[in-house]
C-alpha cells in the first residue's frame, strides 16, 4: 500500500545511491565503461527504500536510525550483486569461464572485489550518514502524513 513514508524512504535512498555512485566512480579502474551504472544504482535505492523501509515506519527514534542503516545495508547488498552480476556476464561473453558453475560463483568474487573497492572513509561516511538521515526523514514523514 502506497504510504507517504514509503514514499519518502525511496527517494531518500535513490538520492543516497545517486551520492555514492559518483563517489565510487573515481575509485574504478580508468576507462571503466559505467553505462547505467548510476540508474541501476539509483533504482535500487529506491526498491530498497520503497521495499524494506517504508513498511517499517512508525517505530520511534532510534528504530528509525536502524531501519536507515538496514535499508542502506541492503541497497548496497543488492547494487554488489546486480553489478557482480553484469560483470560477470561481460565477462561469460568473452568466454572466461570453463562452466556455469565457475561463473555463477565468480559473482560472489567480483561483487566482494567490489565491495573492498567502495570500503573507503568517504564512501563508508557517506552511506552511514545517508542511511541514518533517510531512516530519520522516512520516520518524520510516517508521523507527518499518516
Amino acid at each position: 500500500m502506497p504510504t507517504a513514508a514509503r514514499l519518502i524512504a525511496a527517494i531518500s535512498l535513490g538520492a543516497v545511491a545517486f551520492v555514492v555512485s559518483y563517489l565510487v566512480m573515481p575509485l574504478l579502474p580508468e576507462g571503466t565503461d559505467f553505462g547505467y551504472f548510476v540508474h541501476v544504482n539509483v533504482a535500487l535505492g529506491l526498491l530498497s527504500g520503497w521495499i524494506f523501509m517504508g513498511r517499517r515506519a512508525g517505530r520511534g527514534v532510534v528504530p528509525a536510525i536502524n531501519n536507515g542503516l538496514t535499508g542502506m545495508s541492503v541497497m548496497v547488498l543488492w547494487a554488489l550483486c546486480a553489478q557482480g552480476t553484469w560483470e560477470m556476464f561481460r565477462l561469460a561473453m568473452r568466454h572466461r569461464y570453463d562452466g556455469p558453475f565457475e561463473a555463477l560463483s565468480a559473482i560472489f568474487v567480483i561483487a566482494l572485489e567490489y565491495f573492498f573497492v567502495i570500503a573507503v572513509p568517504s564512501v563508508m561516511l557517506t552511506l552511514i550518514t545517508g542511511g541514518i538521515l533517510a531512516g530519520l526523514v522516512t520516520e518524520n514523514a510516517f508521523r507527518r502524513w499518516r
